[in-house]
């Protein structure tokens, strides 16, 4: 299959390999900040086949892991509404929130759809005109796109019983807020390809002049991933700093241009509560005050209290690359998929998920 096949040929990845360990001399800190290149990075054994003296440390790159525990509650207020029709993809309804999930919530009766697109939900609020529509959006810049269309579809069919309960954050913003946290050491970054695709790169020329960092715009399959590391160890061994696109087969410079309009026509960018986290400026959107009647947060006058997460959960510290997730006393035991403490260890991009999935799969070596 083109554009897959081949990024996960065999004898590429040991060419790769090979001159990686042949270009590092010392170690040095890189952080993949999307969660999907975790997963690839930890199923495909990649981890136990770089040098020691590399050491991948895993970004705050899962949006479902980072939207906020009240949000996940007010996700659960609403679904348990007996006029509300709570849509969502379906990564979301297995976070746990203060008290229940939305998966729990929907097998207490409350009406849940899983959809592939936030459009679907548009068409149910047109076909269900006496029911209260709620798509919960979540997502980076990749999926921002869609509920903004969506927003925007069902202000042009005048709909006044749909809304969208939003949660969406961006990339750039957190990785400053990473290479501004004094207890976090990171070298470099391998930039999540998909965001770049809609975005563009030209966000990261800021950050690699202010901190001096390399930037490497990377894929997500196995070639894709040791390619964007011997790139980043080029450069840091060369003393450089600068930004390079590896996913230039599908990322361009200016990204995908109808995208952001279609985003900016929506959406104003505001400061956003990270899960885990803390706030971080400017890293979130919200709907811009043409369209709040179709915000939900808004709509709902939702007010629930703010509740601490799991006392023992370190899924702040493993978001923020301070620790690796074996290095939580609950992982693989009190904390599993079937009973999480945090969102990383049941989402689709979670880094806990990812070691509790694969840690033990044999590397990719033939």
């Amino acid at each position: 299959m083109k554009y897959l096949d081949e990024f996960r040929d065999s004898t590429l990845l040991k060419e790769y390999l090979a001159e990686i360990k042949c270009t590092v001399t010392r170690p040095w800190s890189i952080m993949e900040v999307c969660g999907g290149q975790t997963h690839s990075l930890v199923k495909h054994g990649i981890l136990r086949l770089i040098p020691d003296y590399i050491n991948m440390i895993h970004g705050p790159g899962c949006p479902v892991c980072v939207t906020p525990l009240h949000l996940i509650d007010k996700a659960v207020h609403l679904a348990l509404d007996k006029n509300v029709i709570l849509c969502s993809f379906g990564d979301m309804l297995r976070v746990p929130g203060s008290e229940k999930s939305l998966l729990e919530a929907k097998a207490e009766g409350a009406d849940i759809r899983i959809l592939y697109s936030p459009l679907e939900a548009v068409r149910l609020a047109e076909n269900h005109p006496d029911r209260e529509i709620v798509f919960f959006a979540v997502g980076f810049e990749t999926t921002a796109p869609a509920n903004a269309m969506s927003v925007l579809q069902a202000a042009k069919l005048g709909l006044t019983n749909f809304s969208i309960l939003t949660s969406h954050v961006l990339v750039p913003p957190a990785m400053e807020a990473v290479l501004d946290d004094p207890e976090t050491k990171i070298d470099g970054f391998l930039a999540a390809g998909h965001v770049c695709s809609i975005m563009g790169i030209d966000e990261y020329y800021p950050i690699v002049e202010k901190f001096k960092v390399p930037i490497v715009v990377t894929g997500f399959e196995p070639v894709d991933l040791l390619h964007g590391i011997l790139m980043t160890v080029r450069q840091l061994e060369r003393g450089e700093y600068k930004l390079e696109n590896q996913y230039s087969r599908i990322v361009k410079d200016e990204g995908n241009v109808n995208a952001k309009k279609v985003i900016n026509d929506a959406f104003e960018i505001l400061d956003r509560e990270w899960r885990g986290i803390g706030t971080i400026p400017a890293s979130g959107y919200e709907l811009r005050k043409d369209f709040q009647a179709f915000d939900a947060n808004k709509k709902f006058n939702i007010d629930l209290p703010k509740v601490r997460e799991h006392e023992i959960c370190i899924a702040g510290d493993i978001l923020k690359g301070k620790k690796k997730p074996h290095q939580c006393e609950a992982f693989g035991k009190t904390c599993k998929p079937e009973t999480p403490l945090g969102a990383p260890m049941v989402s689709s991009e979670g880094a806990c998920a990812a070691y509790y999935h694969y840690s033990n799969q044999d590397a990719i070596t033939t």
